[in-house]
């Protein structure tokens, strides 16, 4: 291949790269169009992993990029389609290894329970489930175990692993500024036990969570709470044969045999060779053009703010990580703004936090969005410290009862790695002019006067902070200062303490802000989803050669990482220790501590 002057490849091989690529395409979409759905089938959702709320695009056609599976907000607009959709005689719930968290687990039965309440049967089918996939299919008409597996009711729990003693063997130490008491994600790195404060955090946030998994399990199957209790502590792990004697399901089957079942039921008749009343949710959502059946053209944006918050989404090959940035933010409230039929918006967040000041710049931008269009705010499954702080601009806050909120407070870590410099022999020589200016270095600690500053840089953003909650929730100081100190509420405590509005979800909030867009409540309005997925051939064409091998070779590497160490393992703290462990120097972070994941 001929290069220009720089090493790059000609832009005519490029096209002809380009152009095949877009045929290939072209050709598998003409064969999927020719495929129409049914008029009767059954609808089959996977649902396992994580479940992040938004899917995030590579930027490379989808025979090359793996196909990123089904996120919280596909699932929640496949349901309602779903709820209202003739076509869909039954719908078939393949649960395997759910790791989410509580809120997003409760969010998911509830959409389930519409789907039933419009008549719809749904059948859950579980794969030596544990807690959180039973959990879940509780929900359902009907639990089939698989033919063979197993089912492990042992319980929840909360695990936390600390650092510091190992970092110090090594030469590496943080100093820290907490703001207040029960800020308490600085513990990792700079204690080797969990203080009073998060014990206390942890407890409560684990209790409400068992308390709904007990009386929601408990009432939808039918059994007494002592009885599931019992059978927590004292079985727990038990056959399929067992778990149908216990009424904890109601079939055992294989998942080939079961697909046949409801496959005859849905037609009638014996199933056949390429029979396709089976209908993944996948090709069943391509199969609609907007997120709702819409019949009016105003409509709602939903801006979503998904992940750690950081100020920089970072270079090309690291946008596939989960961060939520100031700039993206900012396009999609201004695309909203400009959009002329959009009356109302509604953001939806499942954010732990991040950088305290990229937080405080997008409240900033989303309280001038509010002044021109009616803004609601929806909480998914985490909406804590920088992430509540962007609620503050709506005009009302929904959350779910198990939504991790709260959390208002600051922290900053500085690293000092002088120990491990030291036993590395390596020996260093500053030459400053300032009484400060070498003492944010990674490579030594503070000494007093500079540890008094640190602390007080961390202060003022705590004020600032809690000034902000008592404009936007009409509280005194005093009041938002006694919720606050790093506090984290559920959702439903944090409504008892005036923090949010109602308790609600994602359809809820959409209920609302059509009503304050003054668009029709007997009309269903046009939902558009922000930030816009991206075209992959209008990403492809800004790229060069070696952008384009750097995008694979960053695909690679994070297949790996997941390989070793699976993202469920981290849960919405990723970009959080990711932040700290890949920029020196001091940062100042408005960051949930953690987080109750069920499985």
């Amino acid at each position: 291949m001929r290069k220009n002057g720089k090493g790059r490849p000609r832009a005519g091989c490029l096209a002809t790269i380009v152009i095949s690529m877009v045929l290939a395409v072209v050709l598998v979409l003409l064969v999927r169009t020719s495929q129409r759905l049914p008029d009767q089938f059954v609808l089959k959702v996977p649902l396992g992993g994580s479940i992040d709320e938004i899917s995030r695009d590579t930027g490379l056609p989808p025979f090359l990029a793996s196909r990123p599976p089904l996120s919280m907000q596909d699932l929640l607009f496949i349901f309602d389609h779903a709820a209202s959709d003739n076509r869909v005689r039954e719908v078939l719930l393949d649960v395997h290894g759910l790791r989410t968290g509580a809120a997003k687990n409760a969010e998911l039965r509830d959409a389930v329970e519409r789907l039933r309440a419009r008549g719809k049967k749904v059948t859950a089918f579980l794969r030596s489930p544990e807690d959180g996939d039973y959990l879940l299919a509780s929900a359902c008409d009907r639990i089939v175990l698989e033919k063979g597996g197993f089912l492990l009711l042992d319980g929840l729990k909360a695990e936390m692993l600390f650092y510091a003693g190992t970092l110090g063997k090594i030469g590496v130490g943080f100093q820290a500024a907490q703001w207040k008491k029960y800020k308490s994600g600085i513990e990792p790195f700079v204690r080797n036990g969990p203080s009073g404060e998060s014990l206390e955090e942890v407890n409560t946030l684990l209790s409400e969570a068992y308390e709904d998994y007990l009386s929601y399990v408990s009432k939808r199957r039918k059994i007494s709470r002592d009885s599931l209790e019992t059978i927590i502590d004292r079985v727990a792990l038990m056959t399929p044969e067992k778990a149908r004697e216990l009424g904890l399901v109601d079939a055992i089957s294989s998942f080939w045999n079961l697909e046949r079942q409801l496959s005859g039921k849905s037609t009638g008749s014996e199933p056949s060779a390429g029979d396709r009343t089976i209908v993944g949710a996948e090709r069943y959502a391509s199969d609609f053009s907007s997120p709702m059946k819409p019949d009016t053209r105003e409509g709602i944006a939903v801006v979503t703010l998904s992940g750690t918050i950081v100020r920089s989404s970072g270079e090309m090959t690291e946008e596939f990580d989960r961060n939520a940035d100031v700039a993206t933010l900012r396009s999609s409230l201004d695309i909203a703004l400009e959009e002329t039929s959009v009356k109302s918006i509604v953001l939806r967040i499942d954010s732990p936090g991040g950088d305290a000041l990229a937080s405080s710049e997008m409240l900033e931008m989303l309280d001038s969005a509010a002044v021109r269009k009616p803004l609601v705010v929806s909480m998914s499954g985490v909406a804590a410290s920088g992430g509540y702080m962007a609620a503050l601009a709506g005009k009302t806050i929904y959350a779910q009862p198990l939504t991790v909120t709260g959390s208002i407070g600051v922290f900053a870590l500085k690293p000092n790695i002088g120990g491990l410099m030291k036993n590395a022999g390596i020996e260093r020589h500053v030459i400053t002019r300032g009484r400060f200016a070498d003492a944010n270095t990674p490579f030594r600690a503070f000494d007093r006067e500079s540890m008094e500053k640190f602390v007080a840089a961390s202060g003022f953003i705590y004020d600032d902070f809690i000034r902000k909650v008592a404009v936007s929730r009409k509280m005194r100081i005093a009041e938002v200062d006694s919720v606050a100190g790093g506090r984290v509420w559920t959702g439903k405590s944090a409504k008892q303490a005036r923090l949010v509005d109602r308790t609600g979800g994602l359809f809820d909030a959409l209920k609302e802000a059509q009503a304050l867009g003054g668009i029709d409540r007997a009309k269903t309005p046009r939902i558009l989803l922000y930030p816009a997925r991206k075209n992959w051939i209008e990403s492809l064409l800004k790229q060069d050669g070696q952008a384009l091998s750097g995008i694979l070779s960053a695909l690679l590497k994070k297949k790996l990482l997941q390989e070793v160490v699976p993202q469920a393992e981290f849960g919405s703290l990723e970009g959080f220790y990711r932040m700290l462990l890949e920029s020196p120097g001091v940062k100042v972070l408005a960051v949930m501590p953690g987080e109750i994941v069920i499985y």
